[in-house]
Order: structure tokens, then sequence, then C-alpha cells
């Protein structure tokens, strides 16, 4: 029954590429476009058609990482490829749906983010071994989102531009006070203060952010001006002249938004100017996918717009700017998993076979959802006040023009 319901599922969802499966069974269905390059599936495990069709996401990524579902040629972009590029264009099935409609109906109890559930889905991913996330990112360690102004631009060159552009946002002056909200590995604050001459503070959950931010600091003789907490930022109790916070919204949860907007407003100067930068969705509101709730992010959800922006206008901010960015971070992604699988030996050493598939999935996944699956990053800026940042945005373009002359130069 459960091969039978399995083959109706792909019949269903795969209109656009080509998929062959390799039953349990030995049988071999093949789906899609007859004129396409077949990717072809291995499904070793008899109990793993019953699992898919119960929880798609979660029974493919497991089985993927266990072994028991292996690709010819171990194509993961093909694969993931194929799914997603029909997921995306509407490709469904009564199993995905009905599955989809229980992640909903759970979506606001995942999400629920006290600050002491927070710290520890932050830990989950984030202390990790620093060793892991030196083997893929950039030298200043940035984990979210890199701004490619050209796409000959290399991973350090656009992290540097993502920094600038946002700190362009912030218009910031020297002496002026910045709250960075889940400030990573120090990268942001470490920047603000050396190139523009602000006082920060920088407020994580992990650990071993914290250690390393710290140490940071203190090698760049810039501990005067930096400060980095190991606190919530729910727990700060200061006002700022300005707030910047990149790849953290994706960690609050939808029932916190207002809390976490209401704390910007209250910690935000009278003529102060926030930026949230997170990765988002250009569709409706959703859920999160089972296996990255489990395994990557517990307790993350890329929000809708509608979502952010419904939380932001109930706590007196005004929305100065928004900003979409559409596939810088699949250009992003794909550095990292390039990276990553050039010193995959390493990752094996410091954990195991089965982490790097966990690893390769998570990355290339997260790759695909922003080139076929509506995924994209917004950048909201946010003032108290309407007229705390000029009514168009030549300021900021001019700035990034006088950069690119005098690098060039």
């Amino acid at each position: 029954m459960w091969n039978r319901l399995l083959d109706e599922l792909l019949t269903h969802l795969i209109r656009k590429g080509r998929l062959t499966a390799h039953f349990p069974d030995g049988t071999v269905k093949t789906y899609g476009d007859a004129g396409a390059e077949a990717v072809e599936v291995h499904l070793h495990d008899a109990t793993l058609p019953r699992r898919i069709i119960m929880t798609p996401d979660m029974a493919v990524g497991e089985a993927y990482m266990n072994g028991t579902l292996t690709i010819e040629g171990d194509d993961l972009y093909g694969f993931l490829g194929v799914i997603l590029r029909n997921r995306g264009d509407g490709g469904t099935h009564w199993a995905i749906q009905l599955n989809l409609l229980l992640r909903q109906f759970m979506r606001r109890l995942q999400q629920y983010n006290p600050v002491g559930k927070a710290q520890a889905n932050v830990a989950h991913h984030y202390d990790l071994s620093g060793a892991l996330y030196d083997l893929f990112l950039d030298e200043d360690k940035q984990y979210s989102c890199a701004y490619f102004q050209t796409p000959r631009d290399t991973l350090e060159q656009a992290q540097t531009q993502k920094k600038a552009h946002i700190a362009g946002k912030l218009l910031l002056q020297p002496g002026m006070r910045v709250l960075d909200i889940g400030c990573g590995w120090g990268g942001m604050a470490l920047t603000l203060a050396r190139d523009y001459g602000a006082q920060v503070l920088g407020v994580t959950l992990s650990q071993e952010q914290h250690k390393l931010a710290c140490e940071r600091a203190r090698a760049a003789g810039l501990q005067d001006q930096v400060e980095f907490r190991l606190t919530d930022y729910r727990d700060v109790n200061d006002r700022f002249d300005r707030i910047v916070s990149v790849g953290m919204f994706e960690h609050v949860g939808v029932p916190h938004y207002r809390e976490y907007f209401r704390h910007v407003h209250d910690k935000l100067a009278d003529d102060g100017v926030a930026l949230i930068h997170t990765i988002g969705r250009a569709d409706p509101p959703g859920t999160t996918s089972p296996w990255i709730q489990k395994y990557i992010f517990p307790g993350g959800y890329v929000p809708a717009m509608s979502e952010a922006m419904a939380a932001i206008e109930k706590e007196t901010l005004f929305t100065t700017d928004v900003e979409v960015w559409r596939l810088h971070y699949a250009e992003t992604l794909r550095h990292w998993y390039n990276r990553f699988v050039a010193r995959i030996d390493e990752a094996r050493a410091l954990y195991d076979e089965r982490f790097c598939r966990m690893w390769r999935y998570y990355l290339v996944g997260s790759e695909l959802s922003f080139r076929l699956h509506h995924q994209v990053v917004f950048q909201f800026q946010l003032a108290r006040k309407q007229d705390a940042v000029p009514l168009t945005r030549d300021y900021l373009y001019r700035a990034e023009a006088g950069r690119a002359q005098q690098a060039a130069e």
C-alpha cells in the first residue's frame, strides 16, 4: 500500500524535470518530463515509503543523512532541485497538504521562545565547534546573507559590502551608541566601531560566539569601544542611538514579534534608527520544515513580510525603508557549500559522515529554497520619528559610490 501511495504522490508532484525512483521492493518508476535528464534516487529501507507519506520533509532528510536514501552520483543539487522546483510551482498531493496542516496547527507552540528556551535553541546550532564554521565562512565569520554587487565578487568582498550597506542605512556618526542584537562572532560590531567610530554593545546567547567575540575585541584593541554580553536582548535596559540586528529575527518566533519590536522601540533614542536584516518569505505565512526544526534551527521560522509589518505597525515605529534582496543568499550559500565540500575531510574529523551529509543537505536545500521556493531577505529600516532619515535613498548610494571610487584608486 505504501509503495502505491508514494507512487501516487510522486506522480502528482513531479511535473518539471525528471525523477527515477528505485523502490525498496525493486520496483522502478520514472516521473516528470520525458525529455529531461532523470535524477535517480534509491530507497533502501522498506519503511521509507510509509515515513515519506506521513512526514515528507523529515523522512527524506533523515533518510539522506542515514544513507537509506541515496542518489546516483550523490547529485544532491539535482534531487532537491527537482523536488523544490515542483513544490515552488505549486506541485502537491493530499499527503503533503495534510502534513502542512498539521505543521500549521503546531507552529505557534514550536515558536514559543521565552528566554530560557531561546538560549537552548541558540546553543543547538551556534555552540557547535568554531572550527566547523572556519571551514566555510569568510574571514570575518559573517554567518548571514552577503551582498553581491557583481557576480565576480568574492565572498569576502560581498560580506564587506553587506556590512557597509547596513552601516550606510544606520547613518552612523562617531560616538553613537549602537546595540547589536544577535551579534554572532562580533564582526558587525567590530566593523562599526573600527570603521565608523561607534560605541557598540553586542548581545548573544551563544557561549561560543561570546567567547570568540570578546577575544576578537581584545585582539583588535577595541575593548574600550565594543562590549559583548552573554545575555538576551530583552534583558538590556539602556537606550541607543542605533540598533542593528542581522540574521537574528528568524529565531524570535511569531508569538514574540510584538515583544521584539516593542523592545526595539523602547531601546531606541527618540531620533534613533534601527536596521533589521532577516530571511523572509515572498509568499504568505507558513511553517518551518520539521527537519530544519529538529536538526538545524530549533524554534526557527522565516517570516512573511505581512507578519513582520503587522507587529511593527502596532509598536509606534515608522518603517522608513524596506529593501528585498533576491538571490543574494543563494549566492552566499553556494560559496559556503563549495568551501565546506573542499574541506569536508576536516569536517568529518570534527564530527562524522552522518553530520557531513546533514550539513550538505542543509546548505544545498537552503540555497535552492532561495532559487526555487520563494525565500528572500528583508531589510527593515525603522525609526521613532519619520524624519530621522533622509527622504530619499540617495544618501546611501552616494556613499557606496564614494567607497567604490576609493577602492579603485
